[in-house]
Formats: structure tokens, sequence, C-alpha cells
């Protein structure tokens, strides 16, 4: 993983004692709370329900064992006791104390964390999948060129103060797991015709009050023009981009307005001007960035048997552990969604735990998943039984990837101040109704993601089956929708009808499943069987 440099160390420092005057300054009055607003969401922190939410970067979701026990500390001083890792792959504190925020901020840089860019209208954390530099269908690890569009993006003169915020995926793989098709600029590495590397961008995707799957604006970038193509889309985005209405401001509504063809047009043409200036980096300034992400020194030699002669462990090898690219090897996810509890909650305790077990077999390396789960990539297959047994022990050992219960949800109104509904006590009774971990098996792949409100942090609109809560004359209601997915396959999920109580969505959500067992086709998830037979039956099913 990229170890901070002197510059990248000194810009953090730097910004903490900046933030650490303008605490002082908004407690000692010196500031109101309208001048101190920006400054204090440039930092990552959040005026929530109840107290300050404070948001950290996991950049590309990658962190090592350090900076995981970091959180853990962090979680046990100065919050909770826990920590929500977030579809951003970033970690979220919701018990901030705005006195404390500056050393909190302190004690990151010292292990190279930051809540730098993680609110306000910049460019946000990049985010990337989970699986890089592990995957055995990768064709590049796309980790290198997310740091190098970090570093890029980082405080850009230009860029800190676009129409609205502004958030970049970079997959390595045909197989999408970071919804690049549903984000601002999705880019996937990919080979052209003569072998060399670059990437298909897509611009103009995204979720909230108006949902969109971005179109492909350029089928292959080269690698080597890679950050001024981005500048460009980005320039062409900050010059027309909406800033007297906030919920026209995203570029998806530029994209849509003006049409893909023009956006595309103007983006080629910016291209051209920036081109000249010199932005994209030399090779050797590349390959520096790279050598941090060389491939591990994996032992070779290994048997790629796996003893399954433990029923259990054996369920939970099928469901939660993915092929590796090298022999012997295999990926594997912690699952942060156990029955009745908080999805994406992790305590200090379990956090230690991951980092423990990171450091002994994953050549010490986490990752956080746009998922909410977490990732140890690089464990050896001779290892997983006595991993599963400590991760059993400390309650994260759920069987559960990309089953019913792997549940996506925001905070919702539990802690977020826009929020109209609750998301939580609805996962949990979700996951609840759906314990037995057989169903769960039976109905196969299921993913089920959940919104407070239109803002959709809770990506209900890329949900197989998606939840978004809303306030019907006080009271909260939840509405259903079907189809959705950002896979490579990524598509909008459709409203079924009218909304539901919370326990009544439950309902819904069980019968829907259980005409979904009646209907399927051989090898048929729940959003095959959907897009195949329509919403008609699931609407008569469900409202009888």
């Amino acid at each position: 993983m990229y170890r901070y440099d002197e510059y990248d160390q000194s810009i953090v420092d730097a910004r903490v004692e900046e933030f650490r005057d303008q605490v002082a300054r908004r407690l000692s009055g010196e500031l109101s709370e309208d001048q101190f607003k920006p400054l204090r969401l440039m930092n990552g922190l959040y005026l929530q329900l109840h107290a300050y939410m404070l948001r950290v970067a996991v950049p590309y979701g990658t962190m090592d064992s350090r900076q995981m026990r970091m959180l853990a500390h962090v979680a046990r001083k100065y919050d909770r006791g826990y920590g929500h890792f977030t579809t951003r792959q970033n970690i979220q504190y919701n018990w901030i104390k705005l006195d404390q925020a500056p050393d909190i901020l302190a004690e990151l840089a010292t292990v190279e964390m930051h809540a730098i860019q993680t609110s306000g209208n910049c460019i946000r954390n990049i985010s990337s999948d989970q699986f890089a530099g592990a995957a055995a269908d990768e064709v590049a690890d796309p980790r290198p060129y997310a740091e190098l569009l970090r570093q890029w993006s980082t405080f850009h003169p230009e860029f800190s103060y676009l129409p609205r915020k502004f958030k970049i995926a970079v997959i390595g793989a045909s197989e999408d797991r970071a919804a690049v098709q549903l984000h601002d600029i999705g880019l996937q590495v990919r080979r052209n015709d003569a072998g060399e590397i670059g990437f298909r961008v897509y611009v103009g995707g995204g979720m909230g009050r108006t949902p969109m799957v971005a179109p492909v604006i350029r089928d292959f970038v080269a690698a080597g023009d890679l950050l001024s193509y981005v500048e460009a889309c980005l320039r062409v985005y900050n010059r027309y981009g909406r800033r007297d209405n906030m919920y026209k401001a995203r570029i998806k509504i530029l994209v849509h307005e003006i049409g893909a063809e023009e956006y595309r047009r103007q983006a080629e043409e910016e291209f051209l001007h920036v081109k000249t200036l010199g932005i994209d980096p030399p090779a050797g300034e590349f390959d520096r960035i790279a050598a941090f992400f060389a491939r591990p020194p994996f032992e070779t030699g290994l048997s790629d048997v796996i003893d399954r002669s433990d029923p259990d462990f054996a369920v939970w090898v099928d469901q939660n552990v993915r092929a590796h690219k090298a022999p012997g090897y295999a990926i594997v996810t912690i699952s942060l969604k156990p029955v009745g509890g908080i999805p994406g909650d992790a305590t200090a305790d379990q956090m230690d735990l991951m980092a423990d077990l990171a450091e002994r077999h994953s050549f010490d390396e986490l990752r956080v998943t746009h998922a909410q789960n977490i990732v140890l990539p690089h464990v050896r297959k001779a290892d997983l039984y006595a991993m599963w047994q400590q991760l059993d022990a400390a309650g994260l050992a759920s069987a559960n990837l990309d089953l019913i219960s792997d549940i996506i949800a925001c905070p919702g109104l539990d802690y977020c101040s826009l929020a109209n509904a609750r998301s939580i006590p609805v996962a949990q009774k979700i996951a609840q109704r759906f314990a037995s971990p057989e169903r769960q098996r039976d109905l196969g792949e299921l993913k089920l993601k959940i919104s407070g409100c239109i803002n959709a942090c809770g990506h209900h609109h890329a949900g197989h089956i998606g939840i978004l809560g809303v306030d019907r004359k006080g009271e909260e209601n939840y509405q259903l929708l079907f189809g959705g997915s950002g896979a490579e396959d990524a598509s909008l999920a459709k409203i079924v009808g009218p909304g539901f109580s919370e326990d009544g969505v439950v309902d819904a959500i069980e019968k829907a499943t259980d005409l979904y067992l009646q209907l399927r086709g051989d090898g048929e998830r729940f959003l095959d069987t959907y897009r195949r037979v329509g919403i008609t039956p699931f609407k008569e099913a469900i409202y009888g």
C-alpha cells in the first residue's frame, strides 16, 4: 500500500493545525456556525442529530493493521466504542465532541490518515475494487491509478469548490465490484487491441434525487493521458455545472441536459488543451507510486485443498471466500452484518482483531468494501480454518456475503439530520426475518439496500431490492423498489407501488421472495427473475 512521503505528511500535519485554530475560534465565538460550517465540512466533520460525526478517509479502501488499530483507538477514546464503515470505503464516528476533533485528526495523522475532502463540494475519497491486486479476473491493479488520482485531486485549486460533491471510482476487472457506472466519473482498466493499458471512462452516473446510469464518454483513454482526460471532464463540469440549484448541480444533470454527445465533444476539445499543460506525471513518478503496490511475496508450492470437515466452516468458505490469483491463497470477506446487528458497524475490539489477523495472515493489508464489509485480500488457504474460528468467536463469521442479510444501510434517522426515516431498525428486522442460513442460501444472491432519505446514501436505487424511507404526513413510510444493480449490468430500481410501515415492508419483502422461489428458472438470481417476468406478478403478490 502507498506510504506518505514528506509532502503528504506535511500537508496533513498543516491541515490539522489549521483546523485546530478554526475549532478554537468557533469555541470562543469568533466564528459563527455559518462561518465555521464550510471549514468543518472540508475536514469531514458534520453536525448530526445528536452530536458531531467525523468521516475518516480510507483511500480506495486500503489500509494496514496500524491504521485499523488507530481506528479502534479513536472509537474507544473519542466515541462510544465502535465505528461505522460506509459505502465510500470510509469510516464514520457518530459521537464526536467538537473540542476533541483536532486531537483525533492529529492522532490519525501519525498513521497517515486524515478526514480531508470527505465532505464538501470537492472530489471525495477515491474508491476502488476491494479485491484489487488479488482478484483472479483482474486486468491490472487499479490502486496505483487511484493513488495518482488522490494526489492530483487533493487541494486541486480549480476543483476545491465544485458546483456539488464529486465521486470517482476505479476498477481493474470486468466484474464491477465498485459500482463505477453510478459515479460522477467511473474508470475501468482495460487493454486495447495492441495490449496497452488504458481506461473506459463513464461520466454522469449517480443516485440521489435523480438517479442515472453513466454513459460511456470514451471507450479507451491511454494510461498516460488519464489525469489530463479526467481534468478535462471536470473542467467542463466546473464551467457549466449549476450553482444556483443544488438539486440540479451534479454532473449527471449536465450530461443529461446537454446530452452525452455534446458533453463528449466538449470534453475532447478541453482534453486537447489540457494535454498541452503537462499535468500527466512522467513514467518515473507513476513507477514510484506503483512500486508501493508490488505483488506480495507469496509462497509457492502451497496446497489449494481446504479441509471442509467442519460443516459451518465449509458454508462460510463457500459464501465469504473468493478465488485469488496466487495458488494456495484466498480472498476473505469479513461480514459486518450479523443478524440483529447494525450494518457496517464494528466495535473497537473487533477492529483490533481484524488488524491482528491482517498482520498475521494477509501481508498486513485490509480493505473496506463499498458494501460495508472488510476484506483480508491475501490469506493462505491453510490458515482459513484457524482464522474462521477467531472470527466466529468475535461475532464476525456471518456466512452471508451477497445474501439477503448482507444489507447496505445508511445511518438513517437514528443519526442523520437529513433523513426522513430510520434505516437501521428495518435492516435488523429483515435480517431477523430471514435469519435462517439455509433460507438465505436458498434465495441466493440478493442485494438489499436501504436509504433513510432521497439522498440515497444506502444506494437503494442499486438494490435488487431497494427500500427508501420517506415522511408521509409525519409518519415514517417505506417505498419498495425492485430491479436495481450496481454491478457491470447496472440498472436503476423502480418503485413497486404504495409505501409500507416498518413491519409492512418486511412482510412485503417476504411475499416477493416467496414468489421469486416459485417463478425462478435454473440459475436465476432474484434480479434475473424480476427482469424476465416484470413487476406485475410481484405487485399482485405484495398488494394482493
